[in-house]
C-alpha cells in the first residue's frame, strides 16, 4: 500500500454487543467520522436463562452498517468485527438459518450438566487444555444441550449442514452469504473446545461434552484476511475484506494500547470482563481463566481474564425497583449520602463469576435496618460495582505473584465519575477511562488496519485518571469486610 493510500484507508468496525450494536468508521489517523447503533432485546423465558434471536443480531448489523455506508461518501478498504463472546449461533448451512435462539453468554441452563462433568472428574483435563473451569457461561456445554434437546439439531449435524459458532463466525458467515465458516483464535479460546497451546480444537474436548467438532468453525489468527463480502443488503461493494475478528473484550484490551503486562482492562456494561496479559500460557489458581488476548503477526498473546456476570446491569436492575427512571438516576441518589449505611447488594442475579463461581447464587441485600434509605440501597448497588471489579483484580496480582500498575475502564458505565472514582477508592490504584467509548471497535479496528501495515493508535486519546482520595484505610478496610462476609 502507498503512503498516500494508507493516508485515505477507512474501515468500518462493527461492535456487536449484548444490548446493541454500533458500527463506526476510523480512517487510518485513528479519527472516528460516523457512528450507528442499533438496540438488541434480550429475552428471558425460564429462571437462569437467557436468550437473543440471532436473525435479529444480522439485521442489526445490517443496519448499522447501512447507515454508516449512506451518510459517507467514502472507500471501505474493510471490515473489523469485535463481538459478544460465548454467545452460542446454531444454524442450517442449506438454508442459512438459525434453528433456535442465540444462547447468551449469560444463560445458566446447562449448570446441571456442568456440575456433573465436575463431579465426574472432568474439570482438571478441561482446564488444562482450555485454561477455563467448566461452566454454563461457555459454549461447549450449550452446544451439547442443544444437540440433546432441539429435534433437528442432530439431523443436520449427521447430514453436514449443521453449523455452530460465536458470533463472530454468525456475522462472517452473513456477511459472505454463507462463503466462509470461520472464527478467530480469541473467539475460539472461550469456547471450551480449543486447545490453547496447539490452536486447534481437541477432540478429547469433543469426547467430553459430547459434540462433534466438525460443526465448529476454522479458527485463525485475528488478523487473518477472513473473506470478503457478497451480501447487497449491507450497501457495501461485494468484495469488501473482513480484516479482523475479535472476541469484544479482546479488542477493548487492544484498544487500550496494551502490549505488555501490566495494566488491567475493565470493561463495564451488561457483566463486566477484567483481563491483563501475560508474559505466557498461565494457569490460575485463583478463580480466574487462562485465555488468548490474540494472535496476529506478532504469534499469540495470553491473558488472565475474570467474567462477573452482572456488573453495571446491577444499577438498572435497582433503578427499577425504586421506581427510578434509569441508572444514571441511580447515581445520583447514591451521591445523595455520604456511604451506604452498612448496606450490602451482592448482585448475583445469574450466579457469580468470577473469582466466586458460584451459579446457584442469588442476589441478597443484607444490613438494613430502619434507618436504611432508598439512597443507601442506591450507594451499596454502586459499591457493588467496584467490589466486584476488586475482586477479580487481586485474583489477577495473586494469579502472576506481582503488583499490578492499574486498571483501564471502558463500556457504557465507566461514563460515571462517580463509579470511577468509587473504583479508584476501592482498588487503592488509579483508573484511567479511555477518551472513546467505542474502544473495542478501536480494537479491532487497530488489528485490521494493522493487516494493512498501517499503525492506527498514534497517542492522542485523551484519556481521564482517577486516583484515590475519598476513602481513607479504615473506611476501605470496613467496605471490603462487609463485602466478603455478604458474598455466599
Amino acid at each position: 500500500m502507498t503512503e498516500r493510500d494508507a493516508s485515505q484507508a477507512h474501515v468500518i468496525a462493527i461492535d456487536q454487543g449484548t444490548t446493541n450494536t454500533k458500527a463506526v468508521l476510523i480512517d487510518s489517523a485513528g479519527n472516528m467520522l460516523a457512528k450507528a447503533s442499533a438496540p438488541l432485546k434480550s429475552s428471558y423465558p425460564k429462571p437462569g436463562w437467557a436468550e437473543q434471536s440471532a436473525e435479529h443480531i444480522w439485521v442489526s448489523v445490517q443496519a448499522v452498517i447501512c447507515e454508516i455506508v449512506a451518510a459517507n461518501d467514502v472507500e471501505v478498504m474493510g471490515i473489523a468485527i469485535a463481538n459478544q463472546r460465548e454467545t452460542l449461533v446454531v444454524w442450517d448451512d442449506e438454508t442459512g438459518k438459525s434453528i433456535t435462539p442465540a444462547i447468551l453468554w449469560q444463560c445458566r441452563r446447562t449448570t446441571k450438566a456442568c456440575d456433573e462433568l465436575r463431579a465426574g472428574g472432568a474439570d482438571a483435563a478441561v482446564v488444562e487444555v482450555t485454561g477455563l473451569s467448566i461452566n454454563a457461561l461457555f459454549p461447549a456445554s450449550k452446544l451439547a444441550w442443544i444437540l440433546q434437546n432441539v429435534p433437528e439439531a442432530k439431523a443436520l449435524a449427521d447430514a453436514g449442514r449443521l453449523r455452530a459458532g460465536t458470533v463472530d463466525s454468525w456475522l462472517l458467515y452473513k456477511l459472505t452469504a454463507g462463503r466462509e465458516f470461520a472464527t478467530d483464535h480469541s473467539n475460539a479460546s472461550r469456547t471450551q473446545l480449543f486447545n490453547t497451546g496447539t490452536l486447534n480444537w481437541d477432540s478429547a474436548l469433543g469426547e467430553v461434552f459430547n459434540v462433534p467438532l466438525s460443526v465448529l468453525p476454522k479458527p485463525k489468527p485475528s488478523d487473518s484476511l477472513f473473506g470478503h463480502t457478497a451480501n447487497s443488503s449491507t450497501a457495501l461493494a461485494d468484495g469488501t475484506p473482513i480484516l479482523a475478528m475479535m472476541g469484544d473484550s479482546h479488542a477493548a484490551l487492544y484498544g487500550h494500547g496494551v502490549r505488555q503486562p501490566g495494566l488491567v482492562k475493565a470493561t463495564y456494561g451488561t457483566g463486566s470482563s477484567l483481563m491483563t496479559l501475560t508474559a505466557e500460557r498461565t494457569p490460575s489458581r485463583h478463580g480466574l481463566s487462562s485465555t488468548i488476548a490474540w494472535t496476529d503477526r506478532d504469534g499469540t498473546a495470553y491473558a488472565l481474564e475474570g467474567n462477573i456476570t452482572v456488573s453495571a446491569q446491577a444499577a438498572s436492575f435497582v433503578a427499577t425497583l425504586l421506581g427510578l427512571a434509569d441508572a444514571p438516576a441511580l447515581s445520583e441518589l447514591a451521591q445523595s449520602v455520604p456511604e451506604s449505611g452498612g448496606v450490602v447488594f451482592v448482585p448475583a442475579l445469574a450466579g457469580l463469576g468470577a473469582p466466586h463461581w458460584n451459579d446457584s447464587a442469588t442476589g441478597t441485600i443484607s444490613g438494613m435496618t430502619l434507618a436504611t434509605q432508598p439512597a443507601h440501597i442506591a450507594r451499596a448497588t454502586l459499591e457493588a460495582i467496584a467490589l466486584q471489579i476488586a475482586d477479580v483484580f487481586i485474583a489477577m496480582e495473586n494469579d502472576m505473584g506481582a503488583r499490578l500498575k492499574g486498571l483501564l475502564a471502558d463500556g457504557g458505565a465507566s461514563a460515571n465519575d462517580f463509579l470511577m472514582q468509587l473504583q479508584a477508592d476501592v482498588l487503592d490504584r488509579s483508573v484511567t477511562r479511555a477518551s472513546q467509548a467505542e474502544v473495542g471497535a478501536i480494537g479491532a479496528a487497530a488489528m485490521a488496519f494493522r493487516s494493512l501495515g498501517i499503525d492506527l493508535l498514534d497517542g492522542k486519546d485523551q484519556a481521564q485518571s482517577f486516583n484515590p482520595k475519598t476513602l481513607s484505610v479504615p473506611q476501605r478496610t470496613t467496605l471490603l469486610q462487609g463485602w466478603a462476609e455478604a458474598l455466599p
